[in-house]
């Protein structure tokens, strides 16, 4: 049966104070790396110290908030945010660009491995495990916004989001399921012998595909030529992890 979508954005108010759902599912996020990250350590999976650990985190959460709101200000909603100036800065609105925070995050990621001495691709194997799992948890809070919604469907399981006419794919749900699928994959192959860089590889490889594939389904803010704009992302992003899956096994 079709669900008309009536979550409140706001799990907790207190006078003018307001604690969002999509503000908390990215704090839980960036808390399950920090989890992952001193367990990986405490299993020689990395080099990390606890202090480590601690700074790696600070950077983290900086390089892939301001990444992931200048994707979503410049490349996605340029138009809507020239009107509106005010909300550049409104994160907790929602408005986050995976592939923005992707780019941050690897930049803060390799100006820390590069200040600590750590192999920057062993971090990368270890950071994008629990990522997948904080992809989820983003998508989770997509969907109780009510925002990026799919397109019209007459599937049992579609939803009536408010602004939207119809019913759409819950597509914020699709790519939820597919981040914990991933999650799963990348688990399992976490403590596997090999080059540094080889998870990395896999994790930029099938998000691509995976991306690319529910985008039939989320409704386009974009398109360039006969592909969405979320789609044409991800091409260099496939062809970033196929080159790197060969450069590492070949190394």
């Amino acid at each position: 049966m079709a669900y008309e979508h009536a979550l409140s954005p706001v799990l907790l108010a207190i006078g003018p104070v307001e604690i969002r759902w999509y503000g908390l599912m990215w704090a839980l996020g960036f808390l399950i790396v920090y989890w992952y990250v001193r367990k990986a350590a405490r299993e020689g999976l990395i080099r990390l110290t606890d202090d480590d650990a601690d700074w790696l985190m600070v950077w983290l959460v900086i390089g892939t908030l301001l990444g992931a709101r200048f994707f979503e200000v410049f490349v996605w909603e340029w138009q809507y945010y020239a009107a509106h100036p005010g909300e550049i800065i409104a994160i907790w609105h929602g408005g986050l660009s995976f592939h923005g925070g992707l780019v941050g995050s690897l930049i803060a990621g390799y100006w820390f491995s590069r200040r600590r001495k750590i192999p920057f691709l062993n971090l990368c194997d270890v950071c994008f495990v629990p990522v997948t799992l904080g992809l989820m948890l983003g998508r989770i809070g997509n969907f109780i916004n009510g925002e990026l919604w799919g397109r019209l469907t007459d599937v049992p399981w579609a939803v009536k989001f408010p602004g939207a006419d119809g019913y759409r794919h819950p597509s914020q749900l699709y790519e939820a399921g597919y981040s914990l699928v991933l999650f799963g994959i990348l688990w399992n192959l976490r403590k596997n012998k090999w080059p540094h860089g080889s998870i990395f590889a896999i994790f930029l490889v099938l998000y691509a595909v995976f991306r690319f594939m529910t985008e039939y389904f989320r409704e386009p803010t974009a398109m360039i030529g006969p592909l969405t704009l979320g789609q044409a992302l991800n091409i260099p992003m496939l062809i970033a992890g196929i080159a790197l899956w060969y450069w590492v096994r070949r190394r």
